[in-house]
């Protein structure tokens, strides 16, 4: 199993701020894990989600990740 991503070493590797990155979990376009009040992005998610050309999938990543 990968080890899940903090907001910030994620927003690092985005090249975004950390302020940008939780707006994009709230806007739900970037796919996040809420462990209490932390987010955590997984690595292979942001892969798909870059892959994808980091845009938002209709219904939102979770509807196809559950697959509805």
């Amino acid at each position: 199993m990968e080890r899940l991503l903090s907001a910030r070493e994620a927003a690092q590797v985005l090249g975004i701020t950390e302020a940008r990155l939780y707006a994009l979990v709230r806007q739900r376009v970037l796919p996040a894990v809420h462990l209490g009040r932390q987010v955590r992005i997984h690595p292979a998610r942001l892969r798909e989600w870059l892959d994808a050309g980091g845009h938002r999938l209709d219904g939102g990543w979770r509807a196809e990740a559950d697959g509805a």
